[in-house]
């Protein structure tokens, strides 16, 4: 018989009388035992972090997460609820990084690797204990008396199995791909993480002049990142826009789009006179392969060890017209599409920056900070003639949301 339920009833009370019935009948273990000759359903909850606490996020993805096992339960199948620990990763060693007053890799190798993960391994259960209760009073059900924990070696050892297993059906490759990194945590940044992290910036961009190789002309190009100039192996134009030959009026010839020359150019027009006279128009694609002169010795150097060729202009559809000259300064080791056209014309891969972020040796910046050298790189641009211009941009741009640092590519 329907018994009325009382519309005055203290749910927050009757929860936990439930959760005691639960606990005291061993009602989750039975919902297992009970189905034990029945057909399985694998369910692995994706598994937190005990060194952080719980939030109201967490509530919503375990209730989310908790009625999939319940429904297949009530389906007839026997569901192993198996609770995990995530006990690697950058949480952890952020938060040891702090206790010891450490600052980055460097630090944390000479206090010395192993007592290191020793105090990881310490401050990963900090608040084991109440995620289960946590977990208990929203109702989630899980063996969390036999976890798996992912710094057990059987844990890492199954990892490894089962990239042996990809490894051979000829699945994994090795390559190279253009990431979101945050020098001073040494690790890549999931698209999720870097939308945490945009500032709005104001920096200085450079319009470069690359010399045209074998006639006293310049292709002017444009980029935000001056720190990767020493990087360059190829200038980028569409092969569907114009482009155009002209003398400027600052007494230099320079090759660009036809679009950009009254934005770009614009500024020099003096006394009525013209800020340019066009001597020759072409098609982007008409300019493939035109060869220029390497902004840096360094560079030119590095090229030609590789024995591949290098800086010529390359064609690509993502180039456009809105802002810069129509000629994109490209890198293949610092952006998506720098690194696609530098594959497509098999160009050499020139990397002129370590893991912190900082200038490698071969370049006349070594150690400075990429963001630090943006300024002496443009100085010495200056210096030598080649830089056309460079004025303030102002834009977003993404930093860490762990330690603020400024991501790079």
């Amino acid at each position: 018989m329907y018994e009325k339920v009382s519309a005055n009833l203290n749910f927050v009370e009757r929860e936990k009388k439930i959760e005691a019935f639960w606990r005291e009948n061993k009602i989750f273990e039975k919902s297992i035992e009970d189905r034990r000759d029945c057909k399985n359903y694998t369910f692995y909850d994706g598994p937190p972090t005990a060194n952080g606490k719980p939030h109201i996020g967490h509530v919503l993805t375990r209730v989310i997460k908790d009625m999939i096992p319940r429904y297949r339960t009530m389906k007839g199948y026997k569901v192993d609820r198996k609770a995990g620990w995530d006990t690697h990763g950058l949480p952890v060693e952020l938060e040891v990084e702090k206790k010891l007053g450490l600052d980055g890799k460097e630090q944390i190798e000479q206090y010395g690797i192993a007592p290191f993960i020793a105090e990881c391994k310490e401050s990963v259960w900090k608040y084991k204990g109440m995620w289960e209760k946590f977990s208990g009073t929203v109702g989630f059900w899980a063996d969390m008396e036999h976890p798996y924990v992912t710094y057990e070696n059987d844990y890492i050892e199954s990892e490894w199995w089962a990239l042996k297993q990809i490894y051979d059906k000829g699945l994994l490759y090795k390559g190279f791909q253009i990431v979101p990194y945050c020098p001073r945590c040494g690790t890549p940044l999931a698209t999720h993480e870097v939308a945490q992290g945009y500032k709005t910036v104001k920096e200085r961009s450079a319009v470069v002049r690359f010399k045209a190789k074998g006639e006293d002309a310049y292709f002017l190009a444009w980029t935000t990142t001056p720190w990767t100039l020493p990087s360059n192996v190829e200038l980028t134009v569409n092969p569907d826009e114009f482009y155009c030959k002209v003398k400027a009026a600052d007494g230099y010839t320079y090759y660009m789009a036809k679009a950009l020359l009254d934005t770009v150019l614009g500024r020099l027009a003096k006394d009525g006179a013209p800020a340019y006279e066009i001597l020759e128009s072409m098609t982007g694609k008409e300019l493939e392969y035109r060869e220029y002169e390497p902004l840096f010795a360094c560079t030119g150097e590095f090229v030609a060890k590789t024995g591949k060729k290098a800086h010529f202009l390359t064609c690509a559809n993502y180039v456009t017209m809105t802002d810069g000259t129509g000629i994109v300064h490209t890198a293949p080791a610092f952006g998506a599409d720098d690194l696609k056209t530098g594959r497509r014309y098999d160009l050499p891969f020139v990397q002129f920056v370590d893991g912190k972020g900082d200038m490698t040796e071969n370049t006349p910046y070594a150690g400075k900070f990429v963001k630090e050298a943006d300024p002496l790189i443009l100085h010495d641009l200056k210096e030598e003639g080649l830089l056309f211009d460079a004025p303030n941009f102002e834009h977003e741009y993404p930093f860490c949301w762990r330690c603020d640092t400024p991501l790079i590519y």
